[in-house]
């Protein structure tokens, strides 16, 4: 599998969606799957996080064929999330820092009542 669409392809099939029902479960159209599983467009980070998440993959897989494609244990993945959300907020000035922590909780908030 030498592109980002071949392994889209094969990872979404694998693990048991169509086109229509992983646009549906990440909110997007099917077109954003078919086109970049025909590697027509450049993905956006957002879309390729979403479906990372929903099939369970590896994104360093998915991206660039780095890797194993199942996605790291649940429990190290969350640690490089982390980590990587500190990397970014540790920059950002004390007010900045507070809004993104009521920002994340807001989401929280939001995505409990889904």
């Amino acid at each position: 599998m030498e592109t980002l669409g071949d392994r889209l392809n094969y990872a979404r099939k694998k693990r048991g969606y169509t086109q229509d029902s992983l646009a549906e479960t990440i909110g997007v159209s099917r077109g954003v799957i078919f086109n970049l599983e025909k590697n027509k467009t450049k993905p956006q980070t957002i879309v390729i996080n979403a479906i990372c998440q929903t099939l369970k993959i590896n994104r360093e897989w998915l991206m660039d064929g780095i890797g194993n494609m199942e996605e790291a244990s649940e429990k190290s993945q969350s640690a490089m999330i982390l980590a990587e959300l500190y990397e970014v907020a540790k920059e950002l000035s004390e007010d900045e820092q507070l809004y993104l922590l009521d920002t994340v909780k807001a989401l929280k908030k939001r995505l409990s009542r889904n």
